[in-house]
């Protein structure tokens, strides 16, 4: 094939530009915001927390006892939930600079889970006044073996993703 003919096939087979692109990103953000917020409807209440344990993120689940909308905000999970676009920001930046495999896909979401359980954990250290041991067991300690699974997957499928995306050399 020409050089001439395969740059003129080469941008309708791929779209690298323009409202294609656009279109295609945005599915990609919705795709992934409605999967997050199926997930996040259904919270496993612990007993020895006022955190609950949820498979996506716990954006407004409803929780004992009966809290919606806006209230989680200012409860126990408000912490995580102001967190996270904090963390998103932050492995996002990580991120894009690397060369994108398993590796750097782990080591940063494993910094944006720590900022997201940080200000989990401050936000519930002021709300209740517990001690820092206290607060360590009921805010950080139950999610780490559950956060390092779905970082570990999550680092799986973004490195897998980008392998695939990559052109054959």
């Amino acid at each position: 094939m020409s050089n001439e003919l395969s740059a003129q096939l080469a941008p309708a087979a791929i779209p690298t530009t323009g409202r294609a692109v656009w279109l295609r990103s945005a599915g990609i953000v919705l795709a992934g915001s409605a999967f997050v917020a199926l997930c996040a409807n259904r919270a496993l209440p612990l007993y020895f927390t006022p955190v609950p344990l949820t498979l996506g993120l716990p954006v407004f689940a409803q929780t004992p006892p009966l809290t919606f909308g806006m209230a989680h905000l200012f409860g126990p999970t408000g912490g995580y939930l102001l967190a996270y676009p904090i963390a998103a920001a932050l492995i996002s930046s990580l991120w894009r600079p690397t060369r994108r495999g398993f590796a750097s896909a782990f080591w940063s979401a494993a910094a944006g889970n720590f900022v997201i359980l940080s200000c989990g954990a401050v936000w519930l250290a002021a709300l209740t006044h517990a001690s820092v041991q206290s607060i360590l067991a009921f805010s950080v300690l139950p999610f780490l073996p559950g956060d390092a699974l779905k970082i570990a997957a999550a680092s799986a499928i973004a490195a897998g993703y980008t392998r695939l995306r990559r052109p054959a050399a």
